[in-house]
């Protein structure tokens, strides 16, 4: 068995607050340390590890992309640690602080309602929320675990698929009445098409031709929105097309307040609702475990 340097944890703790905090004497105040000490164990870590991590002048600290790939695996580490640490105190029962981060749209429609059973049955655990459509990093933003929906990037995350859904073309009856309907994607060119202000912008959307030919629409001509929840009520408004997922907007095209478009267009166009994360198998909390699963159990997206 290899040799274990108990003070390497240490270290990489220090490495840590000095990223985080953006230097050696904010760091040395937050662990109560002095900035030589401080500076001597990064210097430590530095030369253990053959490799620099910090640029230090006398202005700012520079991270290295050495550095930078290093401080994502120190916060797996040390959360790890942590993970473990709680468990052994606090045996199996999930308890601490999870933080969550999820889409508007699902966030408001699925994940708030479920989230005061959730907090019944888990009373030890405290949930902080953020929704928002932006894909953040979530070791960098230190959240549990993220709700995205759409194709996943590929990442050194965990995904546990919560269901899929069908995407629908949509528009309102008001817009519709001052620009026409569009009987094929050619024609959305002549459209306000809504689309993303984030990373999704740029995600064509995805027909499928009478023939089998498939085709992508970028929605360029529009309205940009920050989220799912904006798009939604930017078509009902009479704004532009959108697409959008029937889970979502099933209730207004019910009502007749959105009208889908080229349905024979997309049959199959289906968008995935996935939980990601960070850690696996015993080293995954056992709140963020207790999570996943109740959303297996509770959620129903098709």
């Amino acid at each position: 068995m290899a040799r274990v340097d108990i003070n390497r944890s240490g270290e990489i703790e220090v490495f840590v607050r000095v990223v985080e905090l953006q230097g050696f004497s904010a760091a040395a105040r937050d662990l109560k340390m002095t900035p030589s000490a401080v500076s001597k164990l990064v210097a430590r870590l530095e030369a253990r590890l053959g490799t620099r991590l910090l640029r230090r002048s006398t202005r700012r600290l520079q991270i290295t992309p050495e550095g930078s790939s290093f401080y994502q695996s120190g916060v797996r580490i040390l959360a790890d640690i942590q993970a473990a640490e709680q468990e052994a105190a606090a045996g199996s029962a999930p308890r601490g602080r999870l933080r969550v981060n999820s889409n508007v749209p699902f966030g408001q429609n699925r994940l708030i309602p479920l989230l005061p059973e959730f907090m019944a049955r888990y009373p030890d655990v405290v949930v902080d929320l953020v929704l928002t459509d932006r894909v953040i990093d979530l070791i960098e933003e230190r959240a549990d675990v993220a709700i995205r929906a759409g194709a996943l990037a590929e990442s050194s995350l965990i995904a546990r698929k919560l269901g899929d859904s069908g995407m629908a073309v949509v528009a309102a009856p008001s817009y519709l009445e001052v620009h026409g309907r569009p009987e094929s994607p050619a024609d959305l060119a002549g459209h306000a098409l809504l689309g993303f202000c984030f990373s999704r912008i740029h995600e064509g959307w995805p027909f499928t031709g009478p023939e089998g030919m498939k085709s992508s629409i970028p929605p360029t001509a529009g309205t940009l929105v920050s989220d799912g929840e904006a798009m939604r009520l930017m078509a009902l408004a009479g704004a532009g097309i959108a697409r959008h997922a029937r889970w979502h907007i099933q209730p207004d095209i019910d009502a007749g307040r959105l009208v889908p478009l080229l349905e024979d267009f997309n049959p199959g166009d289906r968008e995935g609702v996935h939980a990601v994360y960070v850690g696996q198998g015993k080293f995954l909390p056992t709140r963020v475990r207790a999570f996943l699963d109740f959303l297996a159990e509770k959620v129903d997206i098709r």
